[in-house]
C-alpha cells in the first residue's frame, strides 16, 4: 500500500493534520472492526492505512533540485519564496548568517513545508505572500479590484493573473459572493501534492467613474458578450 491507496483508505487529504487523520482512523475503524460485523480485510487496510501515513515522509522523498552550494556555519533552515517562485520554480540566492549564500534552482511546485536539499543542507520551504497574492494549501488566491458595475451586473473582464491573462466570466451570484474560482490554474501537481485552483477575491475598484476608453470598452465587451 503506497500513501496515495492510505489516504484513500481513510479518506483523508494531503494536507491532513495529525489530529484529522487520528479521527479517521477512528471512525473507519469503528465500521471495519469484525467484532461489530465489518470486513476483517477492510479492517487491516484501515490499520495499515493509519500506520503508513502516521510514519514520517523517508530521505529519499526529499526534493532535490541541482544546486551550487557555498559552505557555512549558519543555522538558516528555512527558504522563503515568493509565490511565482512557488508555481514556476526558478533560481533564488539564500542568504545565510555569515554572509555566504546558497544558489539553488528551485523546481516548481513547491509547497510550505516542503524540504529542499542543497548541498549538505535541508531548507524548508515558506512561500510568502504580499496581501493581493498569496497561497493557501495548494490554492493561489488574488485580491482582483474590480469596477463597481461589473460587481453590480456581472460580466467579462480580462484578468492579470500569475498565470498570464485570462478572460474571465463574473456572474452576478459570484460578484455577490466575492470570490471566482479558476480550477485547476493553481500551483500544479507535484509528488503527492495535487493541482490546486486559483481563487479571485473581488473587490470594489478604488476611483470612480470610467474614463471614455474604459466605456467603450465595456460596451463592446456588453454587446460581444451577448
Amino acid at each position: 500500500m503506497d500513501r496515495k491507496r492510505a489516504r484513500a483508505v481513510l479518506g483523508v487529504s494531503p494536507a491532513a493534520t495529525p489530529a484529522e487523520l487520528r479521527r479517521a482512523f477512528r471512525e473507519a475503524a469503528k465500521s471495519a472492526h469484525p467484532d461489530a460485523g465489518g470486513d476483517p480485510e477492510r479492517f487491516r487496510q484501515v490499520v495499515e492505512a493509519h500506520r503508513l501515513l502516521s510514519e514520517p515522509i523517508p530521505a529519499d522523498r526529499i526534493v532535490q533540485p541541482p544546486a551550487t552550494v557555498r559552505k557555512n556555519a549558519g543555522d538558516d533552515n528555512i527558504l522563503p519564496i515568493t509565490v511565482l517562485l512557488a508555481l514556476n520554480g526558478g533560481v533564488v540566492l539564500h542568504e545565510t548568517q555569515d554572509t555566504a549564500a546558497l544558489k539553488i534552482t528551485l523546481p516548481p511546485g513547491l509547497r510550505t513545508g516542503d524540504v529542499l536539499r542543497a548541498g549538505e543542507r535541508l531548507l524548508r520551504i515558506a512561500i510568502r505572500g504580499d496581501g493581493a497574492l498569496m497561497v493557501r494549501g495548494h490554492d493561489i488566491w488574488l485580491t482582483t479590484p474590480l469596477h463597481p458595475n461589473v460587481l453590480a451586473q456581472g460580466g467579462r473582464v480580462a484578468l492579470d493573473t500569475p498565470l498570464g491573462r485570462r478572460v474571465v466570466w463574473i456572474t452576478r451570484k459570484a460578484a455577490e459572493r466575492g470570490l471566482v474560482r479558476l480550477a485547476g490554474q493553481g500551483l500544479p501537481a507535484r509528488g503527492e501534492h495535487p493541482q490546486g485552483h486559483l481563487f479571485l477575491r473581488l473587490t470594489e475598484q478604488a476611483g470612480g467613474a470610467d474614463t471614455a476608453a474604459q466605456a467603450l470598452r465595456r460596451r463592446f465587451a456588453a454587446a460581444w458578450a451577448a
